[in-house]
């Protein structure tokens, strides 16, 4: 009985929904990064523009309704990294950079907003000294950048001390939100320092940018459903019984999960 159980649930609806989302994520990763490798920069372009739906949608059919304020914020911050990734393609050359660190900065003050709740389970905010490599880092690069940025400087330092923020609150939620917002660092960093920095050269710099920016969305990502999950298993209307989304036992809700 309990392995016919099993089986219905695995090919439900529901469960065939997420695995073809996540399907369809990979597929487009696997593209896109391809024609990166291939130096096929039309459909590097165009293929970029959906892998931010396309975690999006990873996102909205792997968590329960009604989603919690810090899924609906990710959704958000998803949506955009999505106009940044389209919209500086479709606006005059000048502007396009300023344009991209205007969407990702606001995707970061949405991320930031999200994890804010669970900080207090960061190790390295409870330890302060942990974070000397976070701001180590954030200030290399200013350093490194900041001849070349010229007049966008200001905001090229607005957006890095967001996306360090966002990286040092992405440890509140465990081990692989931490890695993704470091990865998410590197990621940015590289694009600065292939913008700004003089004499930095990295071979083949698009498959390492995006790389890198996939694997820091979609860890991410991965631990806000993780959390989400463990949310649901401690949320039931009788104490001791499975819920209908996890199957998992029930406790107190981490508040910083609702």
């Amino acid at each position: 009985m309990a392995v016919t159980t099993r089986a219905r649930r695995l090919w439900s609806p529901a469960n065939q929904r997420q695995r073809g989302a996540l399907a369809l994520l990979l597929a487009l990763a696997v593209v896109h990064l391809g024609a990166q490798l291939a130096g096929a920069s039309s459909l590097a372009d165009r293929s970029q523009w959906f892998l931010m739906p396309a975690l999006a949608l990873v996102v909205a059919v792997w968590t329960a309704r009604p989603r919690t304020r810090r899924v609906r914020l990710v959704l958000v911050a998803l949506g955009f990294s999505w106009l940044g990734d389209t919209v500086p393609d479709l606006v005059p050359d000048d502007v396009s950079f300023v344009v991209m660190i205007g969407f990702f900065l606001l995707a970061q003050v949405c991320y930031i907003t999200a994890f804010v709740p669970g900080a207090r389970r960061s190790a390295i905010l409870r330890r302060p000294v942990l974070a000397l490599p976070y701001a180590l880092v954030f200030v290399v690069l200013v350093a490194l950048c900041a001849p070349g940025a010229g007049p966008i400087l200001g905001p090229v330092i607005v957006y890095g001390a967001c996306l360090t923020t966002m990286a040092v609150l992405a440890t509140g939620l465990g081990r692989v939100g931490g890695v993704g917002g470091a990865i998410f660092l590197v990621s940015d960093s590289l694009i600065a320092l292939g913008a700004f920095a003089d004499g930095f050269h990295l071979p083949v710099a698009g498959f390492w940018v995006m790389s890198t920016y996939l694997a820091g969305q979609g860890l991410l990502a991965a631990a806000v459903l993780v959390e989400d999950r463990r949310r649901e298993s401690m949320t039931t209307d009788e104490p001791g019984q499975p819920t209908a989304w996890t199957g998992a036992g029930s406790g107190t809700p981490d508040p910083s999960l609702r």
